[in-house]
């Protein structure tokens, strides 16, 4: 289930670093370790990774120094913190500056792994719409950042291609002659909580129909013309919610909140 999730484990602590990143390659993740933030910033120039997991306190690149070069190098890549005497104010400073969450030491390995099968999900883009010309680049963009992204004309062969989880939907105003509130309540009435975004070239959406896809949950609308990096900011911000609302009541964890 978690094949594929790579994963970057960083601690100045080597034996620490080869530990986590040796259980999570048990669990089925592809996690490697580096035992400095320098040593993490030359991989990640030389490879991908879906996550990084590393500590706040090391000696040559601090895990914040780490994280904002990160987000420098690669924005939508996810980085979560660990620490075991972190003042808590570095913590939440991380938290704003873009981690995802922050686990405190010693680990909690089920939670880690519950936190990481669950940041796997929302990995398989799906788009509902006729506007092959919007979504051509956009397309090509999302796949070389790991997505799966497949474009589907046909609504009635949509229903075979949805799962329960694991897919974010992008929907546009028509697709193959359906109109949009049409296919959005076939997808509820056979996925229920399967995430849903609009897309429109439209300047202004009419009031109505928009009330009607709120009732359904919709999770947001994207105007055209955009960009992979508007759609990947939809991408995490459902991510980290159902994150959130997965792993509430855990006390050795914070969960950032930041859309």
């Amino acid at each position: 289930m978690n094949k594929g999730l790579r994963v970057l484990v960083v601690d100045d602590d080597r034996q620490m670093a080869k530990t986590l990143a040796g259980v999570l390659n048990l669990k089925g993740f592809e996690a490697e370790a580096a035992c400095s933030g320098k040593s993490a910033l030359k991989m990640l120039e030389a490879d991908r990774f879906d996550c990084v997991i590393t500590d706040v306190k090391m000696p040559d690149v601090s895990g914040l120094d780490l994280l904002r070069a990160i987000k420098s190098l690669r924005p939508c890549l996810p980085v979560v913190l660990m620490t075991a005497c972190a003042p808590g104010d570095l913590i939440h400073d991380g938290l704003r500056e873009g981690a995802v969450a922050s686990f405190v030491k010693p680990l909690d390995l089920d939670l880690v792994v519950s936190f990481l099968t669950g940041l796997a999900g929302q990995s398989a883009i799906v788009i509902v719409d006729d506007d092959a010309l919007c979504w051509q680049t956009v397309s090509e963009s999302l796949e070389k950042r790991g997505f799966t992204v497949q474009r589907i004309t046909d609504p009635v062969r949509l229903m075979d291609v949805l799962k329960p989880s694991g897919q974010v939907v992008f929907l546009g105003s028509r697709a193959n002659g359906a109109a949009r509130l049409e296919i959005l309540r076939r997808i509820r009435e056979r996925h229920g909580s399967l995430p849903v975004v609009l897309t429109t070239d439209r300047r202004e959406q009419r009031s109505s129909e928009m009330e009607k896809a709120r009732r359904l949950n919709v999770q947001g609308c994207l105007r055209k013309p955009f960009k992979a990096e508007e759609v990947l900011e939809v991408v995490a911000g459902i991510r980290r919610s159902d994150l959130a609302a997965a792993l509430q009541g855990f006390p050795s964890m914070l969960v950032s909140q930041t859309p």
